[in-house]
């Protein structure tokens, strides 16, 4: 097996260890924004929409509803705080593709991928210009992003891909002026499609936006049930918490990675715990040393891939590489301080950005990815349409929550849209198996995958077959 570059030019391990020496286990994005308070429900409730989440998913859905209809009563359930997981937590890459990526896309809806790039980037603009129409803080910056080869084979992929448009391909010397890095062969600068948020920020901007709405928002108040059975389907559906009864007309599910209310959902998606560092804030020299004037989001393009950005106040962050299942699917805080991940990223950091020695990492953290088989989103309505849900973002929800929660507040109305006939939105992804068999097959496709990066991105007999059943992941 081959090399990559983050093995051929390793950093000493001293120079890791001394940027994490004061690093405290917390995500940044959180610390940063602090969020306000919420009461917990204490009494019975009825409303005309429940929302169980708190996270992009669940307050799009919120907001959307209350502009749609300002007489609408709506209730928002989250389980402990607005916006605590995941949505607190990712990289604040705000992407327009709705199928992870142009290949995935292409392999799994043939017949409507352009269709879907084009609600994508609706998509996207739509946010920006609800960010814009509602005075949403949330630090919201189109700036596009910059696919990065590291190795020879991912520079034939980015001229691939190149359209001479919105999709430019940089040779070495052109992305090095762009950001300078010894590891970059090329790149792929896609210009209009993606864009760059302050994560937490953004769900305190959509909480606020949906309380002067009128959205009613609980904060912990974890949902222990929901029930149809006694009810008819004019009457809804009621979700049963510790303290109190919510009766509604309809239900929407935005849990993402957490137990779904919804049996037929349980083995549809698992968690992958991804993991992040953040630097202490650049001096002018330092940025000056990398340039990264234009501020684009960049991502190497291994199966094993990092994905980095600047803050506001000019810190790196700088995550993925490590996707880690646990058997069983378990979701625990325990997951998220993984010191071997952390020390591989400072490592791949410090490859990439030598001319960064001696900057330190003021945070490290982690996050649970809800990741299903098809490595984008599913939708649907259960319970004769009482109960809508979206889920499965497998890492990329930031922008396509939006999107999901226009689906469901179309199938719990009942509306025949474009997006509700879409194959996208009408299919759902084959269940991943019960354990022991989930765990076997989830870590031969990490191991798989890992040694494609390690030969020139060939894939193995394992990879080439579930490419064929349809359960190939491209990143």
């Amino acid at each position: 097996m081959g090399t990559t570059v983050f093995e051929r030019m390793r950093p000493d391990a001293s120079i890791v260890s001394h940027a994490l020496s004061a690093t405290r286990q917390s995500p940044f994005w959180i610390e940063d924004a602090p969020a306000d308070d919420y009461p917990a429900l204490t009494a019975d409730t009825h409303c005309d929409l429940a929302v169980v989440g708190g996270g992009y998913s669940g307050l799009w859905t919120a907001l959307l509803a209350k502009r749609e209809n300002p007489s609408r009563r709506v209730v928002l359930l989250e389980a402990r705080r607005i916006g605590w997981a995941a949505s607190g937590r990712n990289g604040g890459f705000c992407e327009s593709s709705l199928t992870h990526g142009e290949e995935n896309g292409l392999t799994r809806f043939p017949q409507e991928f352009d269709r879907l790039q084009e609600f994508g980037r609706a998509n996207l603009d739509e946010i920006e210009r609800t960010v814009n129409e509602l005075g949403l803080d949330c630090d919201f910056e189109r700036n596009g992003a910059i696919d990065i080869a590291t190795e020879p084979h991912q520079a034939e992929w980015m001229l691939e891909g190149a359209n001479g448009d919105d999709a430019v391909f940089l040779d070495t010397d052109a992305v090095r002026a762009q950001v300078n890095s010894p590891t970059f062969e090329a790149g792929l600068f896609r210009t209009r499609d993606s864009a760059l948020i302050h994560p937490a920020k953004l769900t305190v901007a959509l909480a606020r936006a949906c309380a002067e709405l009128g959205v009613e928002i609980h904060e912990h108040t974890p949902v222990e049930g929901l029930d149809t059975n006694t009810l008819s389907v004019a009457q809804g559906a009621e979700l049963h918490t510790a303290h109190g009864t919510v009766r509604a007309r309809k239900v929407a599910l935005a849990t993402n990675v957490f137990p779904s209310l919804l049996k037929r959902n349980r083995l549809q998606t698992v968690p992958v715990y991804d993991y992040v560092l953040m630097t202490e804030p650049l001096t002018d020299a330092q940025l000056a040393s990398i340039g990264w004037e234009g501020r684009q989001g960049l991502g190497d393009s291994a199966n094993q891939f990092h994905y980095y950005r600047l803050s506001r106040d000019n810190r790196i962050l700088w995550g993925g590489y490590d996707a880690i299942y646990h058997y069983g699917g378990r979701v625990r805080e325990e997951y998220e301080d993984r010191p071997e991940t952390f020390r591989r990223l400072a490592a791949h950091f410090f490859t990439t950005f030598p001319q960064l020695e001696g900057i330190r990492f003021s945070n490290k953290w982690a996050g649970a990815i809800d990741t299903c088989s098809r490595f984008c989103a599913f939708f649907g309505s259960a319970r004769d349409g009482r109960v809508a849900y979206a889920t499965g973002f497998t890492g990329l929800g930031v922008a396509s929550t939006h999107f999901g929660a226009q689906v469901m507040l179309d199938l719990l109305e009942g509306r025949a849209t474009e997006r509700t006939e879409l194959a996208m939105v009408r299919s759902r992804p084959l269940p991943f198996p019960p354990e022991p068999a989930a765990s076997i097959g989830i870590n031969l496709t990490r191991w798989s995958l890992d040694r494609a990066d390690h030969n020139g991105g060939r894939r193995n007999l394992f990879l080439k077959t579930l490419d064929a059943v349809g359960l190939g992941f491209d990143s």
